[in-house]
């Protein structure tokens, strides 16, 4: 059954529209969940700041796998390239 907007003395009610305010304001105010905390991040900067800039146990590994002539493998090199064709060409992208 549809309800009528109208009462019944032909003056139009607004009864649907205030629910329909009062239901919107109520999802737009900010819960706990939508608040904005800076304190994780400040934690993660303090954190990074702490660490060495240049680990040299990682240099190291990446400079004996840089001369290892079968790294990367033949597998790991097709698998990327298939991935690299298989994905959207970004310069085609309509919008």
């Amino acid at each position: 059954m549809i309800n009528s907007t109208s009462s019944q003395h032909g003056t139009p009610s607004t009864a649907a529209v205030d629910l329909l305010l009062n239901t919107a304001s109520q999802r737009l105010r900010p819960g706990p969940e939508d608040q904005l905390s800076t304190a994780a991040s400040e934690l993660l900067k303090a954190k990074l700041a702490s660490e060495p800039e240049v680990r040299p146990e990682v240099v190291a590994k990446g400079r004996a796998l840089a001369e290892d002539p079968s790294y990367p493998s033949t597998e790991i090199v097709r698998s990327v390239a298939a991935k690299i064709l298989a994905s959207p060409d970004p310069s085609e992208d309509p919008s």
